[in-house]
């Protein structure tokens, strides 16, 4: 297999139907707009937002039934290297409404359905033989699989020296930190349970990030603080990076494009400080957007030039 710069990991993608309503209204039929489909799950979407910035990675994934065949079309419409791994379930569905009245966006996300021990071997066979230099594990995990899941992943790459970057939450981040990857993502809420409190301060994200690091949990620890924007901290370096004054619309796929934004400006060879201000510029780009949509890439280069100044 040829060598790829960056190759994601989606074990539990989705098939994103978005569209508009005019108001919630309970017991009543509502009328909704033609729906608008996207290709979606953390490594998909950190694929996508790589691809939008002039990049390339490969975007593995599992597909199944007939919304799996759909979302790999889509992928296909966007000549995205894919490698696809089949299942016997039907790849699952999420549904992201706006209502016109409120502007209030409501977001209903269904569970993966369960993997079978052969697909779940297929997938880490897969993984095994992908050469790149940068691997992203992102987004949740199906039912049933172990949490353990993407930290037997993350051994496998490390043991051929890739390094590995991990955007996921729970019981599946705390178990992948312990074999210790490149960068992790986490955003503050998603600190504190690592830290096991309930609530941390922005004074002590930085100390609590470091404590990570000196656990040997990661070499680089983003923090995102939503719309205040994010810290990235390593052993020797703090950044902080506010985030852009601009008009929300929905915050579907900012987090991944963050990552995308990040692992691109890696890739890039960019400085520490370009990384964490291209992955907020990203991640703030996609909030500009409605629905399913990532970000466009004019709106990006203009936040990040906004945050050289």
């Amino acid at each position: 297999m040829k060598l790829h710069q960056i190759a994601t990991v989606t074990i539990n993608p989705s098939l994103d139907k978005s569209t508009h309503f005019k108001e919630l209204v309970a017991e009543q039929k509502m009328r909704c707009e033609k729906p608008r489909y996207d290709a979606g799950g953390g490594g998909i979407n950190v694929s996508k937002a790589i691809a939008e910035l002039g990049g390339n990675a490969l975007c593995l994934f599992t597909s199944g039934g007939s919304s799996g065949e759909m979302l790999e079309e889509l992928l296909q419409k966007k000549n995205m290297q894919t490698k696809v791994i089949r299942t016997k379930s039907w790849t699952r569905e999420n549904f992201i409404a706006f209502e016109n009245k409120t502007k209030a966006q409501y977001r209903f996300g269904f569970p993966g359905n369960e993997l079978s021990e052969a697909e779940q071997k297929s997938i880490i066979e897969t993984i095994k033989e992908i050469k790149t230099n940068f691997l992203v594990l992102s987004g949740s995990l199906n039912e049933g699989l172990p949490t353990n899941f993407y930290q037997i992943i993350a051994e496998k790459a490390k043991d051929s020296g890739i390094k590995v970057i991990v955007d996921t939450s729970g019981d599946s981040l705390k178990k992948v930190i312990e074999t210790g990857v490149y960068l992790i993502k986490p955003n503050v809420g998603e600190l504190a349970k690592l830290m096991g409190v309930e609530y941390l301060e922005k004074k002590d994200v930085e100390k609590a990030a470091k404590t990570l690091i000196d656990n040997k949990c990661s070499e680089i620890v983003v923090v995102s603080l939503g719309a205040e924007g994010a810290f990235l901290v390593t052993n020797d370096q703090t950044e902080f990076v506010t985030a852009p004054k601009i008009e929300k619309k929905s915050t579907v796929g900012a987090g991944d494009s963050m990552v995308g934004g990040m692992v691109w400006a890696l890739s890039q060879n960019k400085t520490l400080k370009e990384v964490i201000q291209w992955g907020v510029a990203c991640g703030t780009a996609a909030t500009m957007n409605e629905g399913t949509q990532l970000f466009k890439k004019e709106d990006a280069e203009r936040l990040f030039q906004e945050l050289q100044k």
